[in-house]
């Protein structure tokens, strides 16, 4: 028998989390990790350790995999563009990549397929800011174009007073601003590709976020209307067939009630994503085996969810840090929730981990939501664990 093996650049959760399906599919996964001790180190038996912006090492790691995908969107595109150029296949390409990798590229992308974008520019100076303010008004958001995540790369500026705060972010490239969008919430579309062109998504999802992280995650988005369900749907895969994205994609949105056609597109990732991972336990298919299909070019699994609603609560780091200690307590209050752990040292605020609750029949969104929060604290917080002060 011959099985194909595939490589993923980067070491971090998402690729750990396509262990477990890359084994029941059978199929070899290999990392390229940035460090020995990083989460996919310990799940994925081939794992070696190197620099994912070196060439060579890029060039050694993909000789021995059939298909190379990613845990992240950091690799530099121009290495990405000399592996292709040797023949390699990487999925998504670097072509498409590029719209995840830089927002300015995608923001034009977004416009050029006619989808509703929040006001932007490209802009060099705190005068390019000002004049945009002068059109789009007060607060606005200014963005690096390249590797921010979670909040950072992101400066909301309030008013004219405020743009001397950026002035250390001029370094001679172009930076985003974009309107500041008054949403009602923020949604997230998954789509999954493959290369000869079949796409399917999950259900619309609402993306709660605190501190500009993802916190809580609904599936389906409660309350909202089949008419923005079904064009944010067409949306994202509307953009995965017209960039030639392959694997999972993930569009976040802001939906806008009343205005326009009631959402805006925020933000593209083109891998397996945060807003995705209620799929390991609330849909017939989970996004990180729909990954590994998707690069391979097979068959997709079905994105029907297995119950009325399923909720994700990351857990992050808190005062508790002995996690499996908690588990016994955690695990109890709430039998049915599953609980995915990262193999992360506990840092404040860190994601380490997150927790998957599903409707039982008849059951409420609140009592789930209330479930997996419980769970999800417990783990951080080691309220329940037995206690080790015997004095």
């Amino acid at each position: 028998m011959t099985f194909p093996v595939v490589g993923v650049i980067g070491g971090g959760q998402l690729a750990r989390m396509m262990a477990g399906p890359a084994v029941e599919l059978g199929i070899e996964l290999r990392v390229l990790a940035e460090g020995p001790d990083v989460s996919a180190v310990a799940a994925v038996a081939h794992s070696s350790i190197g620099d994912y912006r070196d060439l060579q090492t890029l060039r050694d790691f993909a000789a021995g995999v059939d298909v190379v995908t990613f845990d992240h969107e950091h690799v530099p595109g121009e290495l990405l563009e000399q592996l292709a150029a040797d023949g390699v296949s990487i999925q998504p390409s670097p072509s498409a990549l590029l719209h995840a990798q830089d927002k300015l590229v995608m923001r034009r992308a977004v416009e050029d397929l006619g989808l509703p974008n929040p006001r932007w520019r490209a802009v060099r100076d705190a005068a390019g800011i000002e004049a945009f303010a002068v059109e789009a008004g007060w607060p606005v958001v200014l963005k690096t174009p390249r590797g921010g995540y979670d909040g950072k790369g992101v400066l909301v500026l309030q008013d004219a007073a405020g743009v001397a705060e950026a002035a250390a972010w001029f370094t001679g490239g172009d930076l985003l601003v974009e309107q500041f969008v008054p949403f009602s919430r923020e949604l997230s579309v998954l789509v999954a590709r493959r290369p000869s062109g079949e796409s399917l998504a999950w259900p619309v999802v609402e993306s709660i976020q605190v501190d500009s992280v993802c916190d809580e995650v609904i599936a389906p988005a409660p309350g909202l209307p089949a008419a923005i369900a079904d064009a944010v749907t067409a949306a994202g895969l509307r953009i995965a067939e017209r960039l030639g994205v392959t694997g999972v994609m993930a569009v976040e949105l802001f939906e806008t009630p009343g205005t326009g056609v009631g959402y805006l597109v925020n933000e593209l990732a083109m891998r397996p994503h945060n807003s995705g991972h209620w799929t390991m336990d609330g849909s017939l298919t989970g996004q990180f085996e729909q990954h590994l299909r998707a690069v391979l070019d097979l068959p997709l699994g079905a994105t029907d969810p297995v119950r009325q609603y399923a909720v994700m609560k990351n857990i992050l780091g808190g005062p508790n840090t002995d996690i499996y200690a908690a588990y016994p307590p955690g695990m109890s209050s709430g039998p049915s929730a599953k609980v995915h752990f990262y193999g992360k040292d506990v840092r404040p605020g860190r994601k380490i981990g997150h927790v998957n609750a599903l409707a039982a029949q008849g059951e409420p969104l609140e009592a789930v939501r209330a479930r997996a929060a419980g769970v999800a604290g417990t783990l951080r917080d080691g309220t329940g664990m037995p206690s080790t002060d015997h004095a």
